[in-house]
């Protein structure tokens, strides 16, 4: 999009920092979502499986040391049991930390405010921060208020 907006500024330029915008919306929308999921830790998805807690001797999962060996277990397990989903904490900070927060931009969107005003596009700069901090919060509530919806929390 932005090598599209640059090539063509006469026509495509009022565009420009629109799509960081968007971007941001969707990654807290998509954030919105993952922390309104359940939250679900393997023991317990092992406890309802099998009806007893899991042993050190017995569980093949407990035996398993080490990152990122464990965190792979216990994301695992969650998925093996189709009558509990859910994500476990450490998946929660991967996908929303790792993947929302490398898919999402800030600075992008800073300096985008920053080069509205500095053109004179106050009006322009202010909509778009109100566009971004705004749609960005409705988005994750959007998207919290979903996923409880979706799992009956």
């Amino acid at each position: 999009a932005t090598d599209r907006i640059a090539a063509d500024p006469k026509r495509l330029g009022h565009l420009a920092g629109w799509h960081t915008a968007g971007i941001n919306i969707l990654g807290s929308f998509t954030l919105g979502v993952v922390f309104g999921s359940p939250v679900v830790d393997y023991p317990s998805t092992l406890e309802a499986k099998s009806g007893s807690p899991p042993s050190s001797s017995s569980s093949a999962l407990a035996k398993v040391q080490g990152f990122p060996a464990a965190a792979a277990a216990e994301n695992l397990a969650c998925v093996i049991a189709p009558h509990r989903f859910g994500l476990t904490p450490r998946m929660k900070l991967l996908i929303g930390v790792g993947f929302c927060g490398s898919f999402t931009t800030f600075s992008t969107f800073s300096v985008d405010v920053v080069n509205m005003m500095n053109k004179g596009e106050a009006t322009k700069a202010l909509a778009y921060l109100m566009a971004n901090n705004v749609g960005g919060c409705a988005a994750a509530a959007a998207g919290m208020v979903l996923a409880r919806r979706m799992f009956g929390i």
